[in-house]
């Protein structure tokens, strides 16, 4: 094949790249591929088109069934070439064309030769390729070969065919478990790649048995594995086994000794595995670390970039658990700091930052500062995201961390780079009372020349909520006002938003900012002008709010306490008439996607057992539904209704699903019923629930269903009272009773006489979590803060033993059934303590927020700290209660 051609002293960086496949075609490499038929063949051209063929394959050209069909069976004439070369590039295109079973005949006879050769290359290739493409049933045949090949002197072949018993044990799992005598014994080779390749498939085929993985790692751990590579593997399954079987409350890990041996390894790749393992391990103790902590140490000052940088990545991720386990590190990751390789350089930085002192900051952010530009946006991001970390657990240092900040937000760089560093700020602000004036500043700032829409609103809500309650409001009115005069539609709305709010809090400012106000109402965007009018009514353009004064400040600064997609729905689903649209008939409930209705194949799911994934036509639905059924009508509003729960067994011949409505007094099930057997159809349909683990509720009434037709859903109800305002809980037992009458396909006409079966379904439980409205808020802090400290009650719990804290938080969440906010319920990899915050609307439509403290106390002990804030004391006392009883 042609090579570019390059002189010693040429600069590459200015030379264009050249492909010896630029600008082939396929249909000409097809011609070309008629050179397979000639009498004389000409290895080296023969090979040349095989490369263009697998070039092409390989970037995605598709071959049509007789263009591959042609190409294979010129192929297969190729065998009969002695060359060396040529017959290894037959080997490659036969495993990318894939042929197909009928094809597979034509070479299976040349492959079978090849694979009893006395050419090892032969024999190793032709094995690869007949595990690639043959069955089943051919693999039965060449079995014996295959055994044969697994313990073979030359280690090609035995490699060969042990890779091939990896890929089919995908496919044919009995055929190589039958091969584990043979694979065992490979695992004893000399051959480091043999070993290799055999522990990796010996593990595959026992890894769903634990106790032979177990008998695995204990035989091999002795001392039999040669291969640094194959003594990886056994690294990592000995941790898997360790995971596994390790005893928390006792504290014994068997085979660390084995772990801590290979620390001592002369391979450098073992000596990492084996400290990377130990650093993983779950509720590892300081004294465990510190020999993988040595190592790692002395990996950093190594000549070799790929071990620097793998050490400093382990201790980065030691540093989130263990930072003080790292501190030794700290002057050797200094030295990285400076280091060529900037992905080294990122992360010895971001380790530093969760590790370093306070007196150690401001030389790290001296180093920080020229290394910066240096780096991509990504990497940027890391570090940002290390110095609010720091910044918090410094808060004194906070004036040198928000220079730096404010410093790097002025620089060039993305939009995910730019929002990181506005996020950490406002983070800072919130947190760090003495940073809020300088931080806003520095936010100001930045608005005067941002180009991203996103970061100007959203610095300008912040600005609306934080810039009143400082010293000098005023000092924030002209970075606001010119952004009214200076930027597009979007980013001016926001800044009339802001300057209303500082007119609605600082009374001294207020005639000024009617002044711009009425400027704004000329603007050429309506949404602008809309908003300048609202305002200026809202606030009394007259200077006396007097006593408006709570409602206008809860109109600007309130939270939003409907979800807005439910907002926006009822809003498209809104006609235009006499009667104005009324917030308060948005439903409040953010709904999650219901479980799809069970029903008979290849039908369309109808009824109302499965509602669309729509929240406020759900609702609607629902209430519509109930409303209309006389014996429901003095129930009262509804307050929520559940996701559908299955009752039945998929592919069962009766599918039913069962919907909770709650009302104040009362709780109706709602029973869905398909009945998917054709020659079938049921009569006086109903559902005989019996409430004796629930002693709080009394049946009220019950709404048979007269006829269900085949796959046609319909509905049947049973209402329970229950003492009003009051979360009762219990669980329910179901027994589905009806009349079968036998159906005549041909006619579908159903027999006169029927009947009476049952059917067992599961049971429904009604919990805490169905008595609460799942209601986001839009600023946790504020809501908080704006509810009566009076109705806080604090306590703390132990969770008892869990996984980690993620379960734990995930728990508490589903017992109290509320909306986690801004994020909170997502949990970062390797925390020790975590804050969720959640809001909710609990039954009485009394508004509930939720600030929950989680760590970890002693191994996987999780402690919880509850501070509960609601528009009723006695509710706060009752969710204390969900959450002891739970």
């Amino acid at each position: 094949m042609a090579q570019p051609l390059v002189k010693k002293d040429d600069d590459r960086d200015d030379e264009a790249e050249y492909s010896p496949f630029l600008g082939i075609e396929k249909g000409a490499v097809l011609q070309e591929a008629r050179v397979f038929h000639d009498p004389q063949l000409d290895a080296r051209r023969c090979s040349q088109v095989i490369t263009k063929l697998l070039y092409l394959l390989n970037q995605g050209e598709t071959f049509t069934k007789v263009e591959a069909t042609e190409v294979f069976f010129a192929v297969t004439k190729l065998f009969q070439s002695k060359d060396t070369g040529l017959r290894r590039m037959v080997y490659l295109i036969i495993k990318e064309l894939s042929p197909s079973n009928d094809e597979v005949i034509i070479v299976t006879s040349s492959l079978m030769k090849d694979m009893n050769s006395k050419t090892d290359m032969y024999r190793a290739n032709a094995i690869r390729v007949l595990c690639r493409i043959t069955d089943g049933t051919l693999l039965t045949q060449i079995e014996r070969y295959l055994k044969q090949a697994i313990v073979d002197k030359n280690p090609v072949v035995a490699s060969a065919a042990l890779v091939s018993g990896v890929h089919l044990l995908q496919t044919n799992p009995e055929i190589v478990k039958r091969w584990s005598n043979e694979v065992q014994e490979a695992v004893q080779s000399r051959a480091a790649l043999v070993q290799f390749h055999a522990l990796a498939l010996l593990h595959q085929i026992r890894q769903n048995d634990r106790l032979a993985v177990s008998k695995l790692v204990t035989s091999l751990t002795k001392g039999s594995v040669r291969s640094p590579l194959a003594q990886c593997l056994l690294i990592r399954y000995t941790s898997q086994v360790i995971r596994e079987t390790s005893n928390a409350q006792s504290g014994e890990r068997p085979f660390f000794d084995y772990l801590e041996s290979c620390l001592r390894h002369k391979a450098e790749m073992v000596i990492f595995e084996a400290a990377r393992a130990i650093t993983e391990l779950s509720g590892v103790t300081n004294r465990e670390l510190t020999p993988a902590i040595t190592v790692l140490q002395l990996f950093l000052s190594s000549s070799k970039p790929v071990l620097r940088f793998a050490a400093v990545r382990t201790l980065n991720k030691v540093a989130m658990t263990h930072p003080l386990a790292v501190t030794n590190c700290n002057i050797d990751m200094e030295s990285l700091i400076s280091d060529q390789n900037r992905s080294i350089a990122t992360l010895a930085i971001t380790t530093l930052l969760k590790t370093g002192n306070e007196s150690s900051v401001d030389r790290l952010m001296k180093q920080i500062t020229n290394f910066m530009s240096d780096i991509a946006d990504e990497f940027k991001i890391v570090v940002v995201e290390a110095i609010r970390s720091l910044c918090l657990k410094f808060p004194l240092k906070y004036r040198s961390l928000m220079n730096f900040l404010s410093n790097i937000l002025r620089e060039e760089g993305g939009f995910e780079y730019k929002k990181a560093i506005v996020d950490s700020i406002v983070i800072l602000i919130r947190d760090i009372p003495d940073a809020k004036e300088s931080g806003l500043f520095h936010l100001c700032e930045f608005i005067e020349d941002c180009e991203f829409t996103y970061l100007s609103t959203q610095i300008l809500h912040f600005l609306g909520n934080e810039g009143p309650k400082t010293s000098d409001p005023s000092k924030y009115i002209r970075y606001i006002y010119n952004r009214v005069i200076l930027e597009n539609a979007t980013v001016r709305a926001a800044a009339v938003s802001t300057l209303a709010k500082f007119g609605a809090l600082v009374e001294s400012l207020k005639p000024r900012i009617f002044v711009l106000l009425r400027r704004c109402l000329f603007d050429i965007d309506d949404e602008v002008r809309d908003r300048a009018t609202l305002y200026l009514n809202t606030l009394d353009g007259n200077g006396s709010i007097g006593e408006t004064d709570d409602n206008v400040k809860e109109f600007l600064f309130g939270p939003l306490d409907v979800p807005l997609v439910n907002l926006e729905t009822s809003l498209q689903n809104y006609e235009p008439s006499e009667q104005p649209f009324d917030i308060s008939l948005v439903p409040k409930e953010v709904k999650s996607q219901p479980l799809a209705e069970k029903k008979a194949p290849g039908k369309k799911p109808a009824g109302l057992g499965a509602p669309t994934s729509n929240p406020t036509s759900t609702v609607d639905t629902y209430e519509k539904l109930l409303s209309a059924i006389p014996e429901f009508s003095s129930f009262g509003k509804l307050f929520k209704s559940s996701a559908p729960v299955e009752l039945t067994e998929a592919e069962t011949e009766y599918a039913v699903n069962a919907v909770k409505h709650i009302f104040d007094g009362h709780v109706v099930f709602q029973y869905s019923c398909t009945n998917t057997i054709p020659e079938q159809l049921l009569e006086n349909v109903t559902v005989f629930v019996d409430a004796s683990d629930a002693e709080e509720f009394s049946e009220a009434v019950s709404k048979p269903l007269r006829s269900l037709a085949y796959d046609s859903p319909g509905n049947t109800f049973v209402a329970f009272e229950k003492p009003a305002g009051v979360p009762a809980v219990g669980k329910f037992s179901n027994l589905l009773k009806f009349i079968v009458k036998e159906v005549d396909p041909s006619t579908g006409e159903a027999d006169d006489e029927g009947v009476e079966d049952e059917y067992q379904l599961e049971d429904i439980e009604i919990v805490s979590a169905d008595y609460m409205l799942k209601v986001g808020v839009s600023n946790f802090r504020n809501a908080w803060e704006s509810m009566d400290p009076d109705s806080e009650r604090v306590d703390e719990y132990g969770l008892g033993a869990r996984e980690s804290l993620a379960e734990a938080v995930s728990a508490v969440i589903n017992l109290l059934g509320m909306q986690p906010c801004e994020e909170t319920d997502v949990v970062p990899n390797n925390s020790r303590s975590h804050t969720c915050l959640l809001s909710g609307v609990f039954i009485g439509n009394v508004k509930v927020l939720v600030r929950l403290s989680f760590g970890i106390d002693g191994p996987k002990q999780v402690a919880m700290k509850l501070a509960v804030r609601s528009d009723d004391p006695e509710i706060s006392d009752a969710i204390h209660d969900i959450v002891a009883n739970g």
